[in-house]
């Protein structure tokens, strides 16, 4: 059962920004058979963007993947407005890294949220903000009952400057204007898919390691999906979706 900390489902009204929008027939047959061309070189791994989609609308996590030149790391991703006690302990159980907040600029300048520091030095810049704690519902903020009241805190449109503190427990990071078509990162994978699904344009990401501390490659992503039942979808085929999208919408 989900937690109280669970934020209702609210349709995200702006679907349409940046070309978003949900495709026709003809448009998902297209995507479909773009996404399949990526997905040749490993048969039955990653699933079509709006297999995808279907899982974030439904709630449940997925887990996405960047590309090999780049992290090449997999995330568990959960729209935020879905957040739970049990999906931030499956989290911090079993897929082990660090769970952040992807949110979009417009919500940080709305929370308040200042960088993490004033010259980011990160190779890929991934932009940190200052860490966060709901005001109120939390004790000492880091249980998986405490990080959720914060995220589901954070992504109430209700709520604003007032309703968190810092620091926290709960690392907020701040996905590109653009998407994953301007950065081809987890954070703005989690936003994009969470926009694209007409929801709240929040996610929750977490890397997966290995039970050694290792970071899961491809190989152990598949066995981790299979173990835990979730989908693999992959930013290149997100990118892919993004570019057909926009191009059919002008």
């Amino acid at each position: 059962m989900r937690s109280d900390a669970v934020v209702g489902r609210q349709p995200y009204i702006d679907t349409l920004e940046y070309g978003l929008s949900a495709p026709c027939p003809k448009l998902s047959a297209l995507l479909e058979r773009r996404a399949e061309h990526n997905r040749n070189a490993t048969p039955d791994i990653f699933s079509s963007i709006p297999e995808i989609i279907a899982e974030a609308q439904a709630g449940k996590p997925f887990i996405l993947v960047d590309s090999h030149d780049r992290e090449n790391e997999g995330d568990i991703v959960l729209p935020a407005q879905f957040v739970s006690d049990r999906e931030i302990n499956f989290m911090a159980k079993h897929a082990r890294g660090l769970i952040c907040l992807a949110i979009t600029r417009e919500r940080a300048q709305e929370l308040g949220l200042e960088p993490m520091v004033k010259r980011n030095q990160s190779p890929l810049g991934t932009a940190f903000t200052v860490s966060i704690e709901a005001v109120r519902g939390v004790t000492t903020g880091i249980s998986a009952h405490d990080r959720a009241v914060t995220i589901a805190a954070a992504v109430d449109p209700a709520n604003g400057a007032a309703d968190i503190v810092s620091p926290g427990h709960v690392f907020p990071l701040v996905a590109r204007p653009g998407g994953v078509i301007e950065r081809p990162g987890h954070t703005e994978a989690a936003v994009d898919i969470a926009r694209l699904s007409g929801l709240t344009p929040a996610g929750v990401i977490c890397e997966i390691m290995n039970d050694d501390g290792t970071m899961a490659r491809l190989p152990e992503l598949r066995r981790f999906a299979r173990l835990h039942g979730l989908r693999i979808g992959s930013i290149e085929d997100l990118i892919a979706y993004r570019r057909t999208l926009e191009k059919a919408h002008g």
